[in-house]
């Protein structure tokens, strides 16, 4: 892939800077104002066709949003007492007042608990449920505590306006902090940052303007994880263009030559990488889900803003600021790191793939215990949230479900028998029947004994669906509404699953010409995700005492470790591509790893604390894609592409690039072996390359520059040990 970028002279940066400060200027605000359009709760977007979407829309044949049920509970004050028939009285009189006559307190058996469901939004719900809690106070000797999906989606909204700020401040200290032990100066690593802030805010006017006009809905994870992502992978690009525009200078003094062919050795790595991630994540919009839907196109339109400012103005930056700048951030350790590295994957390559193998199925065996069996949000939430105390109470009183009982809807001439057999399907505690003007049909309402988003409320749904099968009975309400998303997150996941892998392999292909790679690599991806799965599942445990999660987590865990798997080792290969045309396949090895080892793992190690940023959010769901892409993050840069890849390419040599060969691994024609430089030849290359590389490309050299150019192309040809 050949890209073509313009010679960054001083005015050409100037008028490239200025440009950019001004869309700075016009963007900067949004980074804030997109909090304006993001649905912080996870508000239900069913597919057309589920059963639970069906009832909905006759119950409520305008569309207009319902209020939520919100579930007032009454405790006395002292524990153990119980309810009196004065507090009683009060309480359905503040009832009243704030719901009207027709809603009346339930006692619970043991007298020891009040409770009425009412409707509160949604519009002003914050302002709904403060007077209700203020009136419901007014009850004498008791506490009033608030739960149900009302509640419950307060507590959201306020834990994610508390959160953003927190959110990019966290995530950027700690790329900070990695890139001041990477610089080892001030200044660089505040200019990336500048361009990583710069990405961000042109990824957010953008989103904020498709959200305002309806075009892009964007919920609180979405928001969470475009953060993240603009905010490492802007830092991992201008990482490696840094090292690039760093090694060029020490060839050639003039900056504007030296970053024009950093840019054109660059470009096409960042490219295929960004166009890899945008391409992979663009699966998800053939989701039945709409939240899913809306995080492709949202993450997409984030890579192309990270691309647009690391090859524009990061460069031109570069430019004025003057060499001067960059501060060499590798020292004898990191070399010998490097070539140890080196070593080890050219002398036994066997046994170095063979043994990270070995390591990857060990995590992988564990991914099982990461179980997409659901998580309801009351465990989601914060624990010190007001309605997962509500929760606690309303559950050790009266029915989990009590708040949000199913809605069956069934032919008028069979109601009486589809309520028998509702009330005796298990799981269900209560079940009333009323006559509907809603196509004739008649409504049944049924009170779950598990809470309605958990996963034994989807198995009592599960259960009266198979039992009411042929009936003309429809399903309904909040906890067929769940089991109904899951279905589709599940169903989507069986679809998006392997069209990403082929998605990516086809790019792959397209990038690197050949195919055997390619399919190592994304079996190399793939390995480390299940071994981040494993991983993840045993921090999970250990930390929060269960590994169970959602099915989307693990779709978008997926889809971002093996696009992000395969994107890291795009850099490493795309170099050992590009030297082993010269060089061959043994030289491109060596000279890959010596060149971008340090730097990807800078970038993994950047990325990965990023994304981890997001275990300090709010909900669960965040907080477990956080630690899983991380932890996967981690495991592709420090074992899988700084051992595995290099030591799978290593022992196939020529035939890595199969069907083509290139020309620095064609066989030699004669009668007898090739016939290697000597030994003493051998040193004294390795000699001269020693004192290249260790000595300034400027005005300071001890070699002219035709000189250094043309004994720099020799050694690693050259010293290479001849075939066996």
């Amino acid at each position: 892939m050949s890209v073509v970028v313009p010679r960054f002279t001083r005015a050409g940066a100037l008028s490239m800077l200025l440009l950019w400060l001004v869309l700075a200027v016009a963007t900067g605000p949004y980074t804030v104002r997109l909090g304006e359009v993001v649905r912080a709760g996870p508000e239900v977007q069913l597919p057309v066709g589920a059963e639970s979407a069906q009832v909905a829309r006759l119950l409520n044949p305008s569309g207009v949003a319902e209020p939520l049920p919100l579930a007032v509970v009454w405790v006395p004050r002292q524990e153990g007492e119980r309810i009196t028939p004065g507090q009683e009285l009060a309480a359905r009189e503040v009832t009243a007042r704030f719901a009207g006559p027709s809603l009346v307190p339930v006692l619970a058996e043991e007298s020891r608990a009040l409770i009425v469901v009412v409707p509160a939004g949604p519009v002003d719900l914050r302002d709904r449920l403060q007077a209700v809690r203020e009136a419901a106070s007014s009850v004498g000797g008791t506490t009033v505590h608030l739960a149900g999906p009302a509640a419950a989606q307060v507590d959201l909204d306020e834990a994610f306006a508390k959160t953003d700020g927190t959110l990019l401040a966290v995530a950027l200290g700690g790329v900070l902090v990695i890139l001041l032990l990477v610089y080892r100066s001030v200044l660089m690593p505040l200019l990336v940052i500048a361009g990583a802030l710069l990405a961000l805010a042109a990824a957010c006017a953008v989103l904020y303007a498709l959200a305002r006009s309806g075009v892009l809905p964007i919920d609180g994870q979405t928001q969470g994880i475009v953060f993240v992502l603009v905010v490492g992978a802007s830092t991992d690009y201008a990482l490696l263009l840094t090292a690039r525009h760093r090694e060029e200078l020490t060839w050639q003094p003039d900056a504007a030559a030296a970053m024009a062919a950093a840019c054109r050795a660059t470009a096409p790595p960042v490219l295929a990488s960004a166009g890899i991630i945008a391409c992979a994540m663009m699966t998800l919009t053939l989701s039945d889900l709409p939240s899913e839907r809306a995080l492709g196109p949202a993450v997409a339109i984030a890579m192309a803003c990270c691309t647009a400012v690391s090859l524009s103005f990061l460069p031109a930056l570069l430019v004025l600021c003057g060499p001067r700048t960059l501060r060499p951030s590798g020292g004898r350790g990191t070399r010998g790191a490097r070539t140890a590295t080196s070593r080890r994957s050219a002398h036994r390559p066997r046994r170095v793939w063979v043994g990270c193998l070995l390591l990857l199925a060990g995590g992988a065996s564990c991914a099982g215990l990461l179980a997409p069996s659901g998580v309801p949000l009351h465990q989601a939430l914060p624990p010190a949230a007001p309605s997962v105390a509500g929760h606690e109470v309303l559950t050790r009183h009266f029915p989990a479900g009590v708040s949000s009982p199913l809605t069956v809807l069934a032919p008028p001439a069979s109601a009486l028998d589809v309520h028998a057999q509702v009330a005796a399907t298990p799981g269900v505690a209560a079940s009333s029947v009323t006559r509907s003007g809603t196509e004739g049909k008649a409504l049944i309402l049924a009170t779950l004994k598990d809470t309605p988003d958990s996963a034994g409320a989807r198995a009592t749904v599960a259960r009266l669906r198979a039992s009411l099968a042929g009936t003309g009975t429809l399903v309904g309400g909040q906890s067929a509404q769940h089991a109904d998303l899951q279905e589709a997150s599940l169903r989507g996941q069986r679809l998006i699953t392997p069209l990403v892998l082929i998605v990516v392999l086809v790019l792959l292909i397209m990038l690197l010409r050949c195919v055997l790679l390619p399919l190592l690599l994304v079996v190399a991806a793939g390995a480390s995700l299940f071994t981040a799965f494993g991983a993840a599942a045993l921090v999970l445990r250990l930390v929060t005492g269960n590994s169970v999660t959602e099915p989307a987590v693990m779709l978008f865990s997926f889809v971002f470790l093996v696009a992000l798997g395969v994107d890291y080792n795009i850099f490493l290969v795309h170099r050992i591509r590009t030297e082993a045309l010269r060089h061959g396949t043994a030289a491109g090895v060596r000279t890959g790893l010596q060149t971008t080892s340090g730097v990807i793992s800078a970038a993994g190690i950047i990325l990965a604390a990023t994304f981890a940023a997001l275990t300090l959010m709010p909900l669960l769901y965040l907080a477990q894609i956080g630690c899983i892409v991380a932890i996967g993050v981690l495991i592709d840069t420090l074992l899988v592409r700084l051992f595995l890849v290099p030591a799978l390419i290593r022992d196939l040599d020529h035939r890595t690039w199969w069907p083509t060969l290139l020309p620095g691994d064609r066989p030699r024609t004669g009668s007898g072996p090739a016939a290697g430089p000597g030994p003493l030849t051998r040193a004294l290359l390795d000699s001269a390359r020693t004192r290249i590389e260790d000595s300034p490309g400027e005005k300071g050299s001890v070699l002219p520059e035709p000189t250094r150019t043309a004994v720099q192309a020799l050694p690693r040809a050259a010293s290479e040990e001849p075939p066996q």
